[in-house]
């Protein structure tokens, strides 16, 4: 026979227990109801997905460099050609430089002034893909290039100036370096972050004025008012590079298309800014891309580049063209009837 105060539990639990059944139907039925109401209005759907952000998988998962530690297990004339590679691309013009000390060759520019962090930095024009991807057919020259030829074309064209000897410690040097990069990639796999970001295109052209008031604000005060850049101490190289003039990149260089230099200052300039803390819109990136590419600089000599036209890039500046559009068109855009023009006519 139970105490009373057990009485008093029991004859509490079954309150509780009855409270919690009335609940329970309660749920149900309001689980029911809900279901008889009228499905959610796509303009419903339209609000919430404007309100929550979608990861971009373009930004998760990047390529990343093998780490410094790894080279110790290296020969140690393996870590020496890897480490000079390196400062090669780091420190380019003291080496081969208007005031080099092994060749004066080229225009004052470092490799890394346009491959960031020595080519390492995500969507920063960085080398992840080239050992996994070359020797690989090129539109622009028409022909199967192989890792000496692309190098080559990096000195001749974003530092104006002359090919390495294919067979220099210093060649062997970039190429060893290269590869190390490349050290944890398959054949011809292209990983997420390598080269440069593709930006969606504009309804309307680039603006070289609005592109100004960009350069203005965010770009001129490192690059100064009239892109000469600001050389560094002793005057060997620039601390800040010139972004346009006799010392800047010629019209050959893959940055004088506008996409690639447009994908390139949207996520890595200006200085400080990187893919997770951009500081300028897509907008922004086009116009000031616009306003740098129209400044003058070194022609370069592109008369036997893009030797089949329906190979020739959309943003490719310089006719002839096997599309109608104009180069004023294709320098500047807008883009999406030249893509479209191309795609149609394949």
């Amino acid at each position: 026979m139970p105490y009373p105060h057990q009485k008093s539990v029991v004859r509490t639990l079954r309150q509780r227990g009855w409270w919690l059944a009335c609940l329970l139907m309660a749920a149900c039925l309001s689980g029911v109801l809900m279901g008889l109401r009228e499905p959610v209005k796509s303009t419903d759907l339209d609000a919430l997905n404007k309100a929550v952000v979608v990861g971009d998988s373009s930004f998760i998962n990047l390529w990343t460099a093998p780490a410094e530690s790894r080279l110790r297990s290296l020969p140690a004339p393996d870590r020496a050609l890897i480490r000079y590679g390196r400062d090669l691309i780091a420190n380019t013009a003291n080496y081969l430089g208007p005031k080099g000390s092994v060749a004066h060759m080229s225009n004052g520019m470092n490799c890394q002034n346009c491959h960031l962090k020595a080519g390492t930095q995500p969507w920063g024009n960085n080398y992840a893909a080239v050992q996994a991807t070359y020797p690989k057919f090129r539109e622009r020259s028409g022909t199967v290039e192989n890792q000496i030829k692309r190098v080559n074309d990096c000195f001749q064209r974003s530092l104006n100036g002359r090919p390495l000897d294919s067979s220099s410690r210093e060649m062997q040097a970039i190429l060893a370096y290269i590869k190390w990069l490349g050290t944890d990639l398959p054949p011809k796999q292209v990983p997420r972050g390598a080269g440069i970001f593709k930006l969606k295109g504009m309804n309307r052209p680039a603006d070289s004025t609005r592109g100004l008031a960009v350069y203005t604000q965010k770009c001129q005060s490192c690059h100064q008012p009239g892109g000469e850049g600001v050389l560094a101490l002793g005057g060997r190289s620039y601390t800040y590079p010139p972004l346009w003039g006799k010392h800047s990149y010629n019209q050959g260089a893959g940055l004088f298309r506008l996409s690639n230099l447009a994908g390139y200052v949207r996520y890595n300039m200006p200085l400080g800014a990187t893919y997770e803390a951009p500081q300028l819109t897509d907008e922004e990136a086009w116009d000031v891309a616009a306003y740098i590419n129209s400044r003058p600089r070194p022609a370069g000599d592109v008369s036997r580049d893009w030797p089949n036209l329906a190979g020739k890039p959309f943003d490719h500046p310089f006719g002839p063209y096997a599309d109608p559009f104009s180069e004023q068109q294709h320098k500047y855009g807008p883009f999406g009837p030249i893509k479209e023009w191309k795609e149609a006519h394949k």
